[in-house]
């Protein structure tokens, strides 16, 4: 089964809305290739309509006008790419494609499909949601700013139901960022304040 993985900017404060507006000061080389690495590890993208129109009105220009990003603007462009939309949509950016059908069960589709190879997203907030809440996600690589943003949509909503996550790895850039990736967890830890305090400092007296 391959493997789906969300690559998401994120404020300290848990905004991921509108990240053009706060996060370019800390983007840096540290911070380029770990979304590479994301990418690189997938040759197909799953992204919502306003990810893809934002992808779709930038990279096929920057890749044909050959700057320093051509080349990550060409791989964007080689890679199949998924659109999740209500609406009929019209392509004309190479090796895009509509998601047809129910959400959850075209993605379990397309994670039972042959290959090798991950699936990535990048933003499309409420799709990397419902494919957390279905089970469906199985990476979230966080890259954590060091920025209180105040405004804007936070990645977790209001929710019936805790969502335990299981850290894989964890880095730490010059400019404060933190890279988190995150794999859900199979259940919930459980534990009492009885528990805890036993791990609380002890003075000689106590």
């Amino acid at each position: 089964m391959r493997k789906i993985t969300a690559g998401l900017f994120i404020s300290l404060d848990g905004v991921v809305e509108d990240p053009q507006d706060w996060h370019f000061p800390y983007f840096n080389d540290e911070m380029g290739a770990a979304v590479d690495r994301q990418l690189v590890a997938a040759d197909t993208l799953l992204l919502g309509r306003k990810t893809y129109d934002s992808f779709a009105g930038a990279w096929p220009d920057r890749e044909a006008e050959g700057g320093e990003d051509a080349d990550f603007g060409k791989r964007i462009g080689d890679a199949r790419k998924i659109v999740v939309s209500n609406q009929n949509l019209q392509f004309a950016w190479r090796n895009s494609e509509q998601l047809k059908g129910d959400l959850v069960a075209a993605v379990t589709a397309l994670k039972n499909e042959p290959g090798t190879t991950d699936i990535a997203m990048s933003g499309s907030i409420s799709i990397v949601r419902q494919l957390l809440d279905a089970g469906l996600l199985d990476e979230l690589h966080l890259l954590v700013h060091p920025i209180a943003v105040r405004k804007g949509m936070r990645l977790f909503d209001e929710g019936e139901s805790t969502m335990p996550l299981r850290l894989v790895s964890a880095e730490t850039f010059t400019t404060g960022v933190l890279y988190l990736i995150y794999a859900p967890a199979e259940s919930l830890t459980e534990g009492t304040y009885e528990e805890a305090k036993a791990h609380l400092p002890q003075t000689e007296n106590g």
